[in-house]
């Protein structure tokens, strides 16, 4: 994701009303996020769906690192001899050239 650019990327909802077909297109081709505002202040981040996608699965990443995390520090792990044998059990021995 894109840094916010407080002078091209923060804009009140009228602009974005009056300008959205064009707004949509750069956002599009930019890659990056916008502020909406209402009132003087943040009412709404738009950001392109590709971008969308691309959050999504970093924090989908981040989460399954800190579910990682907690495992280890709880002390559910298991040996890389035990996941061998269990691997070994479950998809047979590893086939070598």
């Amino acid at each position: 994701m894109k840094p916010l650019s407080v002078s091209k990327d923060i804009i009140p909802l009228g602009q974005f009303k009056a300008q959205a077909a064009s707004i949509i297109e750069d956002l599009r081709t930019r890659g990056n996020q916008l502020v909406i505002t209402q009132n003087g202040r943040p009412a709404c981040v738009v950001m392109s769906p590709a971008e969308f996608d691309i959050m999504r699965e970093r924090q989908a990443f981040l989460e399954a690192v800190a579910h990682g995390m907690a495992d280890v520090e709880a002390g559910r792990v298991v040996s890389d001899e035990e996941l061998g044998t269990h691997l070994d059990d479950e998809f047979g021995p590893l086939e070598t050239e």
